[in-house]
């Protein structure tokens, strides 16, 4: 077991959770290739349905989403799961080939998170997927401080 996945499951009892979409098979198992070595968890879904029923099943840590696929695109995908409380907190990264000022802009409005261009380098995939789950485990903890200090309070005002 890799070093980074013993300090996930000390931390937090499981690997983090990432869920990749894409429509090419190549693509999708070149992102499972480069993020192996971090010791995490990782999905497939073939398209933008596909990956709102992943997403339902179980919420990843954080959703690497291509924008050019059939059935619905990434930025639909990114704007159904921004809209609602349950999902609007999961990091999303756009892996695209869309390199146009519009084409970023429009994943700005539909809530991205990052951006990472086709193709993909190596270590910027892993720079910018270990940021952002800092950050979400960072929050989780934060969230999880804030409910004991609450439980405190309430303890303290009942006695």
């Amino acid at each position: 077991m890799s070093e980074r996945k013993e300090k996930l499951n000390e931390e937090n009892g499981r690997p983090d959770d990432i869920l990749v979409v894409d429509d090419n098979a190549k693509n999708a198992e070149l992102l499972e290739v480069y993020l192996l070595p971090l010791g995490v968890d990782i999905r497939i879904a073939v398209d933008g349905i596909d990956a709102l029923e992943k997403v339902e099943q179980k919420k990843p840590d954080i959703i690497l989403l291509d924008i050019m696929m059939p059935r619905m695109s990434g930025f639909e995908v990114c704007r159904r799961l921004k809209s609602v409380p349950e999902t609007k907190d999961i990091p999303i990264i756009i892996i695209t080939a869309l390199s146009e000022v519009g084409d970023v802009e429009r994943g700005v409005d539909c809530g991205a998170d990052d951006f990472i261009s086709k193709p993909v380098n190596k270590l910027e995939l892993i720079t910018r997927v270990k940021s952002l789950l800092r950050i979400r485990n960072l929050h989780g903890e934060l969230e999880r401080t804030l409910s004991y200090l609450a439980e405190i309070e309430e303890d303290n005002r009942g006695k």
